[in-house]
């Protein structure tokens, strides 16, 4: 990384340190709460209402026309459907949905028909799914053959290869299906001959591979939801040595184009994600439900987005139009201290990054246009 990143980072590191734990003991003494003189709430029901007021910009639009490379619409099986998500893009100014993944087969097949004949063909992408079970010996070459079917129907990618894949799915000899498992190269051979992008999401947040205990940051989502808890060592892989499967996985085929989905996890550690841009020229970031964690350093967060530009795609996971106008308001605004639109992913506040046109450009629609083959280009500024 270049030596601004790396001064804002050990500086980062020095705050950490000094706000994290390692305080001087009278210092520790003072955080210390005293016990409440009336019995305390739940952490549910403790809700303070901010007195704070400050100015506030609502975005119901982005900035610009956007691609949203990680699409999860309802299933576009029917004109009607189609037209209905179309609308409610309209209103957010999302020119493109990357339909991610939309199947594979008659299913993609089905739903490629389906948005052409309502009109839409220049409104969805479609990207690929890969049937990855019990996999064996000659599972890859039958991978890729439907792989390159798909593509024949429409498919401009593959993806979104979901988290199962490294911690769930078992080989057919009942082994657990890792990453850079070799049967699979072909597959990753084969996406990069055909110049398309593979999407993959790998793991989970960080904090839900580690202990659950009241210092885990992210205690209450796991308490609501146990099937994201990932500490358990005989039944998962540590967060790092899923990361490092991942990572040689990707390694072995340089001619391959990557899209991390969720920024790999990595947003909490923004210089590891540099450091993995770095390493891997061919690979990009996607922004899928971790917006919580930028919008809590704004100014570090900033000065990625403006060193990494040109490898970052907007992507929102979930179709509930009502919270995208919150990623708009992060980066194209400089608002202080507003809500995020689930509590239990951050009890925190978010700030606006204030991104210049220029990144919000390549962010939102440009990267995504130079990397999927046959894009639409209606709807977007000429170069």
């Amino acid at each position: 990384m270049e030596s601004s990143m790396r001064f804002s980072l050990s500086s980062s590191l020095m705050v950490a340190v000094v706000l994290g734990g390692v305080l001087p003991t009278d210092a520790a003494a003072q955080r210390r709460i005293p016990d409440p003189t009336v019995p305390p709430p739940s952490i549910t029901e403790y809700k303070p209402e901010s007195t704070l007021v400050v100015p506030e910009n609502f975005v119901a639009r982005s900035k610009f026309p956007t691609v949203d490379f990680h699409g999860h619409p309802p299933r576009l099986n029917d004109v009607e459907t189609v037209r209905q998500v179309v609308a409610s893009m309209d209103e957010l100014n999302l020119q493109v949905i990357v339909v991610a993944p939309a199947g594979s087969g008659e299913a993609l097949a089905h739903q490629v028909a389906t948005v052409r004949e309502a009109g839409h063909a220049d409104r969805f992408v479609f990207f690929a799914s890969l049937d990855l079970r019990n996999v064996e010996p000659g599972s890859g070459a039958r991978i890729a053959a439907q792989l390159e079917a798909d593509v024949q129907a429409g498919a401009v990618g593959i993806g979104e290869i979901q988290k199962s894949f490294g911690l769930t799915i078992d080989k057919a000899d009942g082994t657990r299906l890792q990453m850079d498992e070799p049967e699979l190269e072909i597959v990753w051979e084969t996406a990069g001959r055909l110049g398309i992008p593979v999407f993959v999401h790998t793991g989970d947040p960080a904090e839900f591979f580690e202990p659950f205990d009241l210092t885990n940051e992210r205690w209450l989502e796991q308490a609501i939801y146990p099937n994201r808890r990932f500490s358990d060592r005989s039944r998962f892989p540590t967060f790092d040595d899923l990361m490092a499967e991942r990572d040689r996985m990707i390694a072995k085929h340089p001619n391959t184009t990557w899209v991390v989905a969720h920024m790999s996890w990595y947003t909490q550690d923004l210089g590891r994600l540099g450091e993995m841009f770095d390493r891997f020229p061919n690979v990009y970031g996607e922004l899928g439900a971790v917006l919580y964690d930028l919008g809590r350093q704004p100014r570090f967060a900033k000065a990625f987005f403006e060193q990494y530009q040109d490898r970052i795609l907007f992507g929102k996971d979930s179709f509930q139009p009502a919270e995208y106008p919150y990623y708009w308001r992060v980066f194209e605004t400089e608002d202080e201290y507003f809500d995020y639109y689930r509590d239990y992913h951050a009890f925190w506040k978010m700030y606006g990054m204030g991104l210049t046109d220029d990144v919000l450009r390549r962010v939102y629609y440009q990267n995504a246009l130079d990397i999927i083959p046959n894009m639409p280009t209606t709807g977007f500024p000429s170069r």
